[in-house]
């Protein structure tokens, strides 16, 4: 049943899914609920409400409850980012600030990127480096002694976090920090709506497998990009596309930073020798789940060629859920078969 309330926040959750032609299902509505209740909140002037942390299996509708929220809240000094976007910016600025405010240069960037902010909205929030961890804590202390609401979307509960049990425990102050000042809240529905919409460019690309019926490209066609003060090997640079050989990519000292500056430049991406995860390192695998973040964020045309389908690149993996939700997205094409040829773009 839809809510017809005429200029309410709750109405606006019902009246943005009617336009995408759906409606709110018996897990979105209760969090729909107390998102307007925030709101309502919000109009408070002077006023602090406690922020929310939505958690939950990928595809339940978390981001599209958030971006709702966030674009009708009644507050002028807001912000949503991606998470990955937020952190790339606090490493930059806080680099910038660093030869005039010395150990003061994370304050000095989280005023400079929070500068009048009462609202912001992270989108999947998660972490898996322990080098990120002191940061993220000083960047929560810094929201809340700035009287800063914070919204944010991941796939783990807090307790979740950093779930690696030798470095867990350099994440619970910040796990302290979001449980005392955000009403933690799961989203579990029964349905994975990302993979009944498959629109968009990341969804035109295609997963093709096995590999080895596909030729790489020629050794006059590798590139040296220089990214974030380190070189990377490309198997070729062809305008906005971009051929990764996995090894380059993932089984080097990559980071985030690294792919969210690549995506700038490049809206098409060809990832080759891709092999099952179980073989890899667990670096490696955090490297590649991060890649299908970006690209799947950014709406980066992407073509993978593996050894394996899919399932059988992911099988007998950790934490690949949200990375299998992801692929799915993909067009699969089983190499070898009548009539399928093998395609990348020119």
């Amino acid at each position: 049943m839809i809510h017809r309330a005429p200029g309410t926040l709750r109405a606006s959750f019902d009246l943005a899914a009617a336009q995408q032609g759906f409606e709110l299902d018996d897990a979105q509505r209760p969090v729909a609920d107390k998102l307007a209740a925030l709101g309502a909140e919000l109009r408070k002037h002077f006023h602090r409400p406690r922020g929310l942390y939505l958690h939950g299996p990928v595809g339940r509708g978390k981001s599209f409850l958030v971006n709702t929220f966030f674009a009708e809240a009644p507050v002028r000094g807001k912000l949503r980012v991606h998470f990955h976007d937020f952190f790339d910016r606090l490493h930059r600025t806080a680099a910038a600030h660093r030869s005039s405010s010395g150990s003061s240069a994370v304050d000095a960037a989280v005023a400079e990127l929070l500068d009048g902010c009462r609202l912001v909205c992270f989108d999947e929030f998660h972490v898996h480096d322990p080098g990120d961890a002191g940061l993220i804590t000083h960047l929560l202390r810094a929201l809340h002694a700035r009287c800063v609401t914070l919204v944010t979307t991941s796939n783990y509960p807090p307790a979740g976090l950093l779930p690696n049990p030798l470095y867990h425990h350099l994440f619970l102050p910040a796990i302290e920090l979001i449980e005392a000042h955000q009403d933690v809240v799961a989203l579990a529905g029964p349905t994975d709506y990302r993979t009944t919409n498959r629109q968009g460019r990341f969804a035109e690309g295609t997963w093709q497998w096995p590999e080895s019926e596909f030729p790489p490209p020629g050794n006059e066609e590798q590139s040296t990009l220089h990214i974030n003060g380190r070189s990377l090997r490309a198997l070729a640079v062809r305008d906005r596309l971009v051929w990764f050989d996995f090894r380059e990519l993932c089984a080097t000292p990559t980071s985030t930073r690294d792919y969210l500056a690549l995506a700038e430049r490049f809206d098409t991406w060809v990832i080759s020798g891709v092999p099952r995860l179980a073989d890899c390192g667990p670096d490696a695998r955090q490297r590649f789940a991060n890649v299908v973040d970006v690209l799947c964020d950014k709406d980066i045309t992407t073509h993978v060629l593996a050894d394996h389908s899919i399932a059988g690149t992911l099988a007998d993996g950790t934490d690949v859920e949200r990375t299998a939700s992801r692929l799915a997205l993909l067009r699969p094409i089983p190499l070898g078969e009548a009539d399928v040829p093998a395609t990348v773009p020119a």
